[in-house]
């Protein structure tokens, strides 16, 4: 896999009905007016600072979720964007679960953050079925409709605190809901590991993450859409179809975590599913040249290109360090005044990750500095024809 994809810039992801999820989430979903409260956060530590903030919109409901851990380990920092589509609940339950399984998977212990990720996406599908998957969603069904507001932003914004002591074995149970299959609603998952100079992205769906490199854009995720040509191979050998650009009629996205319906064909593994949550996975090398890593849903990306929002972000950067208000700008500059268009009308979540920059060492010369970072830029830019 090629570690990095450059930048478009023509946006051709815009989609005429503004969904991100089940063909039933059309633009009757929408409010009269706008809520436009904003759940920011920020937080740093010796290797990033971080800024965030979700907004639900137009949006009849918040169906985003996301994770921010500056220390998943006291090496390691971890990001992640959820996006749902027909209910919030998986996208709450990746929120909460898919960095411990990271921690969790023996990869994670021998350095293999990649594989760790990579399996952890697929788990996710694995834990939400059976007595104690329908037990856990139930659960937090219950929690996201009890509470509202700030508690919730708390709720569901887990801190690195909390992350190693609560690792579950996640056992079997029997029940009256041993032959539950899964959520029939489902959720994007766009997540960025650091650890060192290593910067490793992962992604299954439209929910993007952007480096900004010398102020270039360069995306590290892709939009998996039914119009590419590798994604619409896989839904018809599996079995399915793809009409109106929506897979089997109905989502207009090929990979996911959740959305069980699609999944269903026993003959094949998780990675040949119609659907599949089996991410991409890129790692990049960076640099000095390195400013910062964007991770959005696509509520960001309907409305600005990856190019225009590494633009805006460095120019709020002049005048403003507060990274969670600059995100905040981000979703005022990008919310429709109506939903006639449906661009800007859905949920917003934004992660902006600085790096703090490293002390080079001292082995290193200026020329090996600079042989280095034409290599990794030639990777970039390399992807960019795949």
């Amino acid at each position: 896999m090629a570690p990095g994809l450059k930048v478009d810039s023509e946006s051709k992801l815009k989609v005429a009905t503004a969904q991100s999820g089940n063909l039933g989430k059309k633009m009757g979903t929408y409010l009269s007016t706008p809520k436009t409260e904003k759940f920011s956060e920020d937080g740093e530590n010796g290797r990033v600072k971080y800024g965030l903030s979700s907004m639900q919109g137009w949006r009849a409901t918040m169906e985003d979720a996301h994770a921010a851990l500056p220390d998943l380990d006291h090496s390691t920092s971890f990001f992640g964007v959820y996006d749902g589509h027909g209910g919030k609940v998986v996208a709450k339950f990746c929120a909460k679960y898919l960095h411990r399984q990271v921690l969790k998977h023996e990869a994670y212990s021998n350095g293999d953050i990649e594989t760790s990720v990579e399996k952890s996406f697929i788990r996710m599908d694995e834990m939400m079925r059976g007595q104690r998957g329908w037990r856990e969603l139930s659960i937090l069904g219950d929690r996201i409709n009890k509470f509202s507001g700030v508690i919730e932003s708390l709720i569901w914004s887990p801190r690195g605190g909390e992350t190693s002591h609560q690792l579950d074995e996640w056992a079997f149970e029997e029940g009256p809901h041993s032959d539950f299959t899964g959520p029939t609603s489902g959720c994007t998952a766009c997540v960025a590991v650091m650890r060192n100079n290593q910067l490793i992205v992962a992604n299954a769906g439209d929910s993007r993450c952007v480096i900004s490199r010398k102020g270039e854009a360069y995306n590290l995720s892709r939009d998996h859409k039914p119009g590419l040509e590798v994604e619409r191979d896989r839904i018809l050998k599996a079995g399915g179809f793809i009409h109106a650009g929506r897979v089997n009629g109905s989502l207009n996205l090929t990979r996911a975590i959740g959305d069980m319906e699609f999944k269903q064909n026993k003959f094949l593994s998780a990675e040949k599913q119609i659907v599949t949550a089996n991410p991409d996975v890129n790692t990049v090398e960076l640099c000095d040249d390195d400013d910062f890593v964007v991770l959005a849903c696509d509520g960001i990306w309907d409305c600005m290109s990856s190019q225009q929002l590494v633009d805006f972000v460095h120019e709020q950067l002049k005048s403003e360090s507060k990274l969670s208000t600059i995100c905040e700008r981000v979703f005022d500059k990008c919310l429709a005044p109506s939903t006639s268009t449906g661009e800007g009308c859905d949920n917003m979540t934004m992660i902006l990750v600085q790096f703090k920059k490293p002390i080079q060492a001292s082995t290193t010369t200026t020329t090996e500095a600079q042989e280095q970072e034409q290599v990794d830029e030639g990777k970039l830019k390399n992807a960019a024809d795949e």
